[in-house]
Formats: structure tokens, C-alpha cells, sequence
């Protein structure tokens, strides 16, 4: 099943001047796939991911067509982006330092978020919170919910991140680099949660990032980006072992070795 379709993206000024930072992007998403998204700093990868979510910055606007389980999301009203975001698509930032809020305990955000969006009690809240860290493998859930952010690890700030992104039960998540500030294991361990996590709910992942090594191991396709555009699309392995762009060929050269695939005891 498609769950998106993007088509003739567009992101450019409002005022119309310059070039369009994003020009002409097209690519689906499927349900249960990983699609990653690749391509140097500025190339248009983290806007393509937030006009998905209506969060392009002041001054930019999206024109083309992306549709949500067949819904146009570029025609929808304010109300109803506030109904998409996180209960149906959802973000995974790079660095959960600043998309965790440092002065609240990780239990006020993640039950606010789940009464805000599916209108729990403050009981059902604090007990579906506890099942969603314990689905990210973080120990002891019951203390992390009176914790602050400063008091966890980066890879456990990530964990948080990654659970109040699944809240919900979104059908697609978008993960814009969300390992770069990590160490390689840990790295790891996150792109093998969100393999499994897809795995066991069957939504599709846009995984963001420059790092080709890290798509060979979790993406079904790859959409290779460069100053706006796409200029390579395809099956992950095809595009690893065949890259018909120079472009693509140059990323490629720049890992030192790429692992195909994920090798089977992360996948376990």
C-alpha cells in the first residue's frame, strides 16, 4: 500500500526570488518500507521532510502534491496539520538535546503528548508512556518518567525521542539524521529499533542522512539528492552496486567500505 505519494515538489521563496531550494522532487513511500534519502548538507533533504509536515520555515512555500493515504496535505487547514503531525506522521530529530525540553521531566512529555492526541486519562497516559519505553528497550521506565533529559545518555535521549514519535501509532516517520551526534554502537542499536519497529507495525520509514554506509543497512530504496533535485533514484542494492550517477558514484567512493546488508545479528 502507498501511504505517500510526492509529486512535483517544489520549495521555494515566497517572495519568489532566487532559485527553488527544492525543484521538481517526486518519490513514494510504500507501508512497511524504508526509503532513505541522501545527499550532502543543503541539498534539500531536511526541507523535503518538513514540508511532509507543514513546518517549512517563515518564507518558504511548498507547491507539487503530497498525498497522505491519498489525502493532500499541501490543501490542508492549520486544525487539520495539527491533527497529522505526530498521530499520523511523525519526526525524528538528529539531535533529541534540543527536541526533548530540558526543564520538563520525560513523563510530562510523553503523557502530554499522548492526552493531547488520543485523549487518555492521566493514568492510561502514564501506563501506555511505560509501554513505549519499554518498546524502545530503555530499562526501568518507571524512573526514567521522573527524569530530566540531562540525565540520560545521548542514546537514551534518542530512545525518548524515537518513543514519543511512536505515541500515536504513525503510519509513516520521518528520521532526519537521527544518529549523527551518536557513537558507532549506539548508532547501531538505533537503526536496528527502527528496522524492528517497522518490522512489527508495518510503517514506512524516510530515513535522512549523508551517510550511505548507514542506508546500506537499513534502506529498501534510496533517493540520491543534490541541490534540490534528485538525480538517482532506485532499489538500495541496485543503486549500491550499479550507481548510474556521478554524483552518486562520488558518495559512494567516499565510504571506506559499505556493508550489505545489515548483517544478521543486529537484524536479531
Amino acid at each position: 500500500m502507498t501511504l505517500l505519494q510526492v509529486d512535483h515538489l517544489r520549495i521555494h521563496r515566497s517572495s519568489g526570488a532566487g532559485d527553488p531550494l527544492v525543484s521538481d522532487v517526486s518519490f513514494t513511500v510504500e507501508a512497511g518500507e524504508v526509503v532513505g534519502v541522501v545527499g550532502e548538507s543543503g541539498s534539500g533533504k531536511t526541507l523535503t521532510g518538513l514540508s511532509l509536515l507543514g513546518l517549512l520555515p517563515d518564507g518558504l512555500t511548498a507547491t507539487g502534491s503530497l498525498r497522505f493515504e491519498g489525502r493532500e496535505l499541501l490543501t490542508q487547514s492549520r486544525r487539520e496539520w495539527e491533527r497529522t503531525r505526530g498521530a499520523e506522521i511523525a519526526m525524528v530529530l538528529q539531535d533529541p538535546s534540543s527536541s526533548l525540553h530540558p526543564m520538563l521531566k520525560l513523563g510530562e512529555q510523553l503523557t502530554d503528548h499522548l492526552r493531547l492526541h488520543l485523549g487518555l486519562g492521566k493514568v492510561e497516559a502514564r501506563a501506555r508512556a511505560i509501554e513505549l519505553l519499554e518498546r524502545v528497550h530503555l530499562h526501568e521506565p518507571e524512573r526514567l518518567l521522573t527524569q530530566y533529559p540531562h540525565q540520560l545518555s545521548g542514546g537514551m535521549k534518542q530512545r525518548v525521542s524515537i518513543a514519543i514519535a511512536l505515541a500515536c501509532g504513525p503510519e509513516l516517520l520521518i528520521a532526519d539524521e537521527p544518529t549523527t551526534a551518536l557513537d558507532a554502537n549506539i548508532r547501531t542499536g538505533i537503526i536496528a529499533l527502527l528496522d524492528e519497529l517497522r518490522r512489527e507495525s508495518g510503517m514506512g520509514i524516510i530515513f535522512v542522512t549523508h551517510d550511505l554506509a548507514m542506508l546500506s543497512s537499513i534502506a529498501d530504496r534510496l533517493n540520491v539528492f543534490r541541490t534540490g533535485e534528485i538525480v538517482e533514484s532506485g532499489e538500495a542494492e541496485a543503486v549500491f552496486r550499479t550507481p548510474k550517477h556521478p554524483y552518486t558514484r562520488v558518495l559512494l567512493d567516499a565510504v571506506p567500505q559499505v556493508p550489505w546488508p545489515l548483517p544478521e545479528e543486529v537484524r536479531s
